[in-house]
């Protein structure tokens, strides 16, 4: 293997990479693009739900109940309901996500201490979101208890007894932000995208040109031809990773907990792996719109949709859970949010190396038997 060939072969692909404007730009502008999208647009966290009340009882209790609800950023009150029937029109049409109904006797019990049933209608097209308005409401209504009942046994002169006190806390994300949860996954998924795709292009550019005789007839060998057309485009990639990072950490104060060296480590295995992905493609493709369809297809969808980027695995049937191994980035990802997020070493992610590796291995000895068969048969 020849240093001085490889260099001449990634000088070129340097030159074609800053002539293409069109693709240059794409691979520079798309990074920062998913950045905002995913980092301001794609939001789980639930606030700012809209609440209307019906209080019956219109008295200071009842007052202090819902305005309980409005101390958080959770719920915000848009809407004042005065008779049974206005609530299912508030519900038709989306005035508010939540309706509480608070009874006339709402007061009198509460004060006789007997139970006191208040009703919460919620908007359940959307089951997640209803769920989580029911938790916080839920929430919202014991801590209301909780200060009622201190406040009437302190007017008594009774100190309240706590069987429990329940003090949860969040490790690696205590805000529950979810940019913190999807950064990490958005890093992989625009690194395979970008190796995949560039690296199955550049290879079937050459077929496509004719190229790819004068290359096959010069001294040049199969690895110094892929490590020189693949350079470039790694390098390119991981200017993305540390830009993410970069952003990452001034806009949504994601910071890496864990070692740089090791994170960069495996970046460059995840891309060898991604790359191994493009090597087939080129190899079963005669035209860049093809090499394009099926990279797009292969590395984006999977990304999104099974790689846990989004979606928890885990959650998934166990016949998909099997069939999101066809990704590198399910690996990549659970690398990422161990590194960044929990700051542990490689004995907490040792077998997501080793299964890149394998992936790799697969995606390369495909290649090689198809190219093998290819040639023989021309």
């Amino acid at each position: 293997m020849s240093p001085s060939r490889i260099l001449a072969l990634t000088k070129k692909e340097f030159k074609h990479l800053f002539r293409d404007v069109r693709m240059l730009s794409i691979l520079l502008v798309f990074p920062a693009f998913l950045l905002v999208v995913f980092g301001y647009a794609v939001n789980f966290d639930v606030k700012n739900i809209s609440l209307a009340v019906y209080d019956q009882n219109k008295t200071e209790l009842s007052r202090s109940f819902y305005n309980s609800l409005t101390s958080s950023e959770y719920f915000k009150i848009n809407h004042f309901v005065e008779s049974d029937k206005e609530i299912k029109k508030i519900l038709d049409e989306k005035i508010a996500q939540c309706v509480i109904v608070i009874p006339k006797d709402f007061s009198q019990k509460f004060n006789a201490k007997q139970y006191v049933k208040t009703q919460v209608l919620t908007d359940g097209v959307d089951g997640n979101t209803a769920t989580i308005i029911q938790n916080y409401v839920n929430g919202a209504a014991a801590s209301f208890n909780s200060k009622q009942t201190e406040l009437i046994a302190a007017q008594k002169g009774i100190k309240p007894y706590i069987p429990l006190d329940f003090h949860p806390l969040f490790w690696f994300n205590k805000d529950l932000k979810t940019t913190r949860f999807l950064i990490p996954g958005l890093i992989a998924m625009i690194l395979v995208i970008v190796a995949v795709i560039t690296v199955s292009l550049t290879l079937v550019r050459e077929k496509e040109r004719g190229t790819i005789e004068q290359i096959n007839v010069s001294p040049i060998n199969t690895l110094e031809l892929l490590l020189g057309k693949t350079f470039p485009y790694l390098i390119l990639a991981m200017f993305n990773a540390l830009f993410i990072l970069v952003v990452g950490y001034l806009l949504f104060d994601v910071e890496v907990k864990g070692s740089y060296i090791l994170l960069t480590l495996t970046t460059l295995l995840f891309l060898f792996t991604s790359t191994s992905i493009g090597i087939l493609i080129s190899t079963i493709s005669d035209s860049q719109q093809i090499a394009f369809t099926i990279s797009t297809f292969v590395s984006l969808l999977p990304s999104v949709i099974l790689s846990g980027f989004i979606f928890p695995i885990e959650s998934m049937p166990t016949f998909i859970q099997i069939i999101t191994n066809i990704t590198p980035a399910k690996f990549f990802i659970k690398i990422l949010r161990a590194i960044i997020l929990r700051g542990v070493g490689v004995t907490a992610f040792w077998d997501q190396v080793v299964y890149l590796f394998i992936f790799a291995f697969v995606m390369l000895a495909l290649a090689s038997v198809i190219y093998k068969k290819k040639e023989a048969g021309a």
